[in-house]
C-alpha cells in the first residue's frame, strides 16, 4: 500500500469518523477530560507547561497534552477543535490496524478487525474524548507494524511515543525483548538500542518530574489511590476478573470471543490426521508457518510465511488460514502483560486502560474467525458490528462507566441543563455537589458556565459525605453511576450484596432521606435516557 494510498484511506476514515460524531463534537468537556487532561492541555496552550498548574498533577507523560495545545495554537481553542483531533488520532487506530491486520493475516483480516475496532461501543465512544489510551493504543500497534516489518529506527519512535502518550505503555517492552531474545539473529546492538530507547525517555520525563514537584510519579494521592491501595490480594482478584472481562466480553466483544473460539475448533478438526511439517507441530492449529530462528532476515521472512501458508488452499471454505506466528506471540504477549499490569496497579478498573490492546485483539479475533467456513465468518463478523452499533445507545442490565458508550454524552447534555439553570439563580448561591460537577461550575473554560459559580464539595454522594456536610444554598444531585431501572443484580439479592461487598461498592444517599434531614425542596429535575438530576434548596433558604 503506498503511501498516498494509505493518506487518502486515512482521511476517508477520519471523514467518516467526524461525521458520525458530529452531534457531539460541540459537547462541553467531561468527567476527567475537565478534571484533569483539558486544564493539563491548557497550561501548555498558555504557558508552555509540561506539569500542570491549574490541576493537581499526576505525572502522566506529556504527549497528548503537547499535541493538543499545538492543535490549539493552529485552529484556535474550543471543544470542536478538540474532538476533530482525538478522531484523528482514532482514525489512525483504525488505519494502523487495518496495515497491521493485514500484514499479520491478510487483507479481508485487517478490514474486518479495522471495522469492528471503529464500531467497538468503547472505542467509538473514546473516540472524541480527551484520554490518553486511544494515542497509547495507535502507537502501541504501530510499535508492533514496524517491529514485525524489521523497521527499527520507526519502531523506536513509534514506542517512544507510545511512552510519552501514557507510562504504562512502557509494558509492552518487556515482550518486544522477549522476542528479540528468542531471535537470536536480532541481538544487533542499533535493534536493542531502539528497543531501549522509550526506557530512556521514561526515565528522563521522571527524573524532570522529581525535580519539579519532589515525586517521581503523580502526587502523594495519587499514589496511594493508584499503587498503595491496589497492592492487595482483593483488589488484584477483582482487577484480574474486570480486565479479562473487558477484553473478552464486555461491549458484546463475546461475540468475537466465541466466534474466534469456533474458529480455533474448526482449525483443529481440519487438521486432524494431516502431516504437519517438523517443528511446526506446536503452532499448525493456530494455521500458522513453522518458526525459523537463524540467519539475516528471517524475522521477515517467518512473518511473510505466516501469512502465505495455505494460500492456495479453496477460498471458497477459508478467506485465509494464515496467521504470522510472530504477530501471535506479540499479541498474546502484550494481552497477557495488559492484564497483569492492570491487575497489579490502578485504583479504578475502567476499560478505556484496556484500549492499547484492543488493536491486536480485534486483528486476532477477525483472523480466527476466518479460519471458519466463509458462510460462517462473515455473518458472524457481521452480527459483531451490528451489535457494536447497538451498544452506542443501548445500556447494559448492569453499572458500567458513562464513557464506555455514548451515555457520556447525556451526562454532558444533563449537566448543561443544570448548569444554565444554576447560573440564573439570584443572589449566587453556594452550591454543593460532588465533583466533576464543581469544576464544571467552576471553570467557564470547560464549557458548562459563562462565569464561575460559588461551589461546595463532598466527596460522592454516599451517606457518609451528608454527616456533616459544608453549608449550602443550593443541593445539586446527579446519577453518578449507570444503575438501569431493571438492574441484572438486583434479580438476585444474595448475588448484589456479595458483589457489592467484593467490589466496595456505596450505594448513593437516597434523595428521600436527604430531603428530610435537611427539609430540601425540589427546585428542578432533569432526566435523560435513565440519568437524572436534581436540584434541592432548603426550606430556609429557598430561591424564587
Amino acid at each position: 500500500m503506498s503511501l498516498r494510498s494509505k493518506v487518502v484511506a486515512g482521511l476517508a476514515i477520519f471523514a467518516a469518523l467526524l461525521a458520525l460524531h458530529g452531534p457531539f463534537l460541540r459537547l462541553p468537556y467531561f468527567w476527567d477530560e475537565a478534571g484533569y487532561y483539558v486544564p493539563a492541555a491548557l497550561d501548555f496552550y498558555r504557558h508552555g507547561w509540561l506539569i500542570p498548574h491549574l490541576t493537581l498533577p499526576t505525572g502522566h507523560t506529556p504527549l497528548v497534552m503537547v499535541y493538543l495545545g499545538s492543535i490549539w495554537h493552529v485552529f484556535g481553542y474550543s471543544p470542536i477543535v478538540t474532538r476533530a483531533a482525538m478522531i484523528l488520532i482514532a482514525a489512525a487506530t483504525v488505519l494502523t490496524t487495518y496495515l497491521l491486520g493485514r500484514s499479520a493475516a491478510n487483507r479481508e483480516a485487517g478490514l474486518w478487525a479495522a471495522a469492528l475496532l471503529a464500531l467497538s461501543p468503547l472505542f467509538f465512544a473514546q473516540s472524541s474524548l480527551v484520554f490518553l489510551d486511544l494515542t497509547a493504543a495507535l502507537f502501541t500497534a504501530l510499535t508492533i507494524y514496524f517491529l514485525l516489518e524489521e523497521r527499527f529506527a520507526m519502531l523506536a519512535l513509534a514506542a517512544s511515543l507510545a511512552v510519552l502518550s501514557k507510562e504504562t505503555a512502557v509494558v509492552m517492552l518487556p515482550v518486544i525483548w522477549l522476542f528479540l531474545w528468542f531471535r537470536r539473529e536480532e541481538r544487533r546492538p542499533r535493534v536493542w538500542a531502539a528497543a531501549c530507547l522509550p526506557v530512556v525517555l521514561l526515565i528522563a520525563w521522571a527524573v524532570y518530574y522529581h525535580h519539579a514537584t519532589g515525586f517521581w510519579t503523580g502526587n502523594a494521592g495519587y499514589l496511594q489511590y493508584n499503587l498503595y491501595s491496589a497492592l492487595t490480594p482483593l483488589h488484584i482478584f477483582r482487577s484480574l476478573l474486570a480486565r479479562v472481562g473487558e477484553v473478552f466480553v464486555q461491549g458484546f466483544n463475546w461475540v468475537l470471543t466465541a466466534g474466534a473460539l469456533a474458529g480455533i475448533w474448526w482449525a483443529m478438526r481440519q487438521k486432524k490426521g494431516e502431516a504437519l511439517p517438523s517443528g511446526g507441530a506446536h503452532m499448525a492449529w493456530f494455521g500458522v508457518g513453522a518458526i525459523e530462528t537463524r540467519g539475516k532476515g528471517s524475522m521477515r521472512r517467518t512473518h511473510r510465511k505466516g501469512r502465505d501458508v495455505c494460500a492456495t488452499r479453496d477460498r471458497r471454505i477459508l478467506w485465509k488460514e494464515s496467521i504470522s506466528p510472530d504477530f501471535l506471540f506479540l499479541a498474546v504477549g502484550l494481552i497477557i502483560i495488559y492484564i497483569l499490569m492492570l491487575s497489579l496497579v490502578g485504583g479504578a478498573i475502567l476499560p478505556r486502560y484496556m484500549l492499547p490492546v484492543f488493536p491486536v485483539f480485534f486483528i486476532l479475533a477477525a483472523a480466527l474467525i476466518g479460519k471458519l467456513p466463509r458462510a460462517i465468518a462473515r455473518p458472524v463478523c457481521l452480527i459483531a458490528a451490528i451489535c457494536f452499533v447497538g451498544a452506542w445507545y443501548i445500556n447494559p442490565p448492569y453499572p458500567f462507566p458513562y464513557e464506555d458508550n455514548l451515555s457520556y454524552a447525556d451526562f454532558i447534555r444533563l449537566h448543561q441543563e443544570a448548569a444554565r439553570y444554576l447560573e440564573s439563580l439570584p443572589g449566587q448561591p453556594v452550591i454543593l455537589t460532588a465533583w466533576p460537577a464543581t469544576d464544571e461550575l467552576k471553570q467557564p473554560f470547560l464549557g458548562y458556565v459563562n462565569h464561575p459559580l460559588r461551589t461546595a464539595a463532598v466527596e460522592d454522594f454516599t451517606p457518609a459525605s451528608f454527616e456533616n456536610p459544608p453549608r449550602f444554598d443550593v443541593l445539586y444531585l446527579y446519577s453518578r453511576k449507570w444503575n438501569p431501572p431493571h438492574n441484572l443484580l438486583a434479580a438476585f439479592p444474595r448475588f448484589r450484596g456479595f458483589v457489592e461487598r467484593f467490589y466496595d461498592y456505596q450505594p448513593a444517599a437516597s434523595p428521600a432521606l436527604l430531603e428530610e434531614r435537611f427539609r430540601l425542596t425540589l427546585l428542578k429535575q432533569f432526566e435523560r435516557r435513565g440519568q437524572w438530576v436534581r436540584i434541592y434548596a432548603p426550606d430556609d433558604r429557598a430561591v424564587p
